[in-house]
């Protein structure tokens, strides 16, 4: 088995590279980036450009390529990145094809389904894809997820599309998670929907795992169950937060936006008022364990501050005095931001 894996230098990549090493043996893995990889013994490495590099070269002889490289962020909206994110993979499925690769594992996220009034709890892999169509980097996932289906519909290839819920490391949020943490504090929406977090570790053992098993279909990739909103409560702690309407919060993460005041995109917001945990059963049946529980893997990616030994009723009265200061920064800087523009 000859594995290619794109994005090697990246935080995913670096670990899949060691997972796979741990889990599959005697294995060849091709670490692929733009940048400089500090890969083990006996990994072969590759410095190129996806986007512009000849790629059936690296890709000759694999029998899995784990296409892990991305151009589009949770916290940009970048159109010319996400044409390219697509061009990128339309070349990696070229050549893939070119040299008779068999298995293909692509990276899409739970996002997919949307953030919508009325979503079963959990979704599973069998719901309809219609991500919020103003949350672009959704919107890009479903794209990638739809070109690496229908080139997988050739019958001597397999294509694994995972969908992993918002990733954290040991001491570390995951973009995703930081933006949906900074969407949810300050000016916020109303509703409070269960989430999951998913440790940057068990990502790496669900890609080990249908690489292994050759997996060809959609999987969620999340810890069992989820965390209720009074248990994130309790886990947060104290967080300044102003509840307004749903359409008053995408218009001042709008005008954050657009100011320069924040990296939070007005789509992000039915995120973090909306259900769309997701169930994990499929992966479950190849034999995947999570390591961490969703909270398990909340605790370890936050450090632990003085306000965490505080009474839950202190906390509570600190958060709304912040969250009142929190509001009147939030009207002087869209004030100033507001100015600013017209002015220009």
């Amino acid at each position: 088995m000859t594995v290619v894996i794109t994005g090697a230098a990246g935080a995913v990549g670096t670990r899949v590279v060691r997972r796979l090493e741990r889990d599959l043996g005697e294995i060849d893995i091709r670490a692929v980036d733009r940048q400089a990889i500090g890969a083990g013994e006996g990994i072969e490495v590759k410095t190129i450009d996806l986007a512009v590099d000849d790629l059936t070269s690296v890709f000759a002889g694999a029998t899995t390529i784990v296409h892990l490289a991305t151009t589009v962020y949770p916290d940009v909206d970048d159109p010319s990145a996400d044409e390219l994110e697509l061009a990128i993979l339309r070349r990696v499925l070229d050549a893939a094809s070119e040299m008779g690769v068999g298995h293909l594992v692509v990276l899409s996220t739970a996002m997919v389904y949307g953030a919508w009034v009325g979503n079963p709890v959990p979704l599973t892999e069998e719901a309809m894809v219609r991500p919020n169509p103003d949350f672009g980097w959704a919107s890009v996932r479903a794209d990638v997820e739809r070109l690496a289906l229908e080139w997988g519909q050739a019958p001597e290839r397999v294509v694994s599309v995972l969908r992993p819920t918002a990733l954290v490391a040991d001491d570390a949020l995951g973009q995703l998670a930081r933006v949906l943490h900074a969407a949810r504090i300050g000016i916020a929406a109303e509703g409070d929907p269960p989430v999951q977090y998913l440790h940057i570790d068990d990502l790496a053992g669900a890609i080990s795992t249908v690489i292994s098993t050759r997996f060809d279909g959609v999987a969620n990739v999340a810890p069992d169950g989820w965390i209720p909103p009074d248990s994130l409560a309790d886990l947060e702690g104290l967080t300044a937060r102003i509840r307004v309407p749903s359409w008053a919060a995408r218009a001042f993460a709008a005008l954050r936006s657009q100011a320069g005041l924040s990296p939070i995109p007005p789509g992000i917001v039915p995120y973090t008022s909306h259900s769309w945990v997701v169930a994990n059963d499929r992966l479950r049946m190849l034999g995947w364990q999570p390591d961490y529980s969703n909270e398990e893997a909340w605790v370890v990616s936050h450090e632990p501050n003085a306000l965490d030994r505080l009474p839950a009723r202190r906390r509570q009265e600190l958060a709304l005095v912040t969250a009142v200061l929190v509001l009147s920064g939030l009207v002087v800087g869209v004030v100033v931001a507001v100015r600013r523009l017209r002015r220009r």
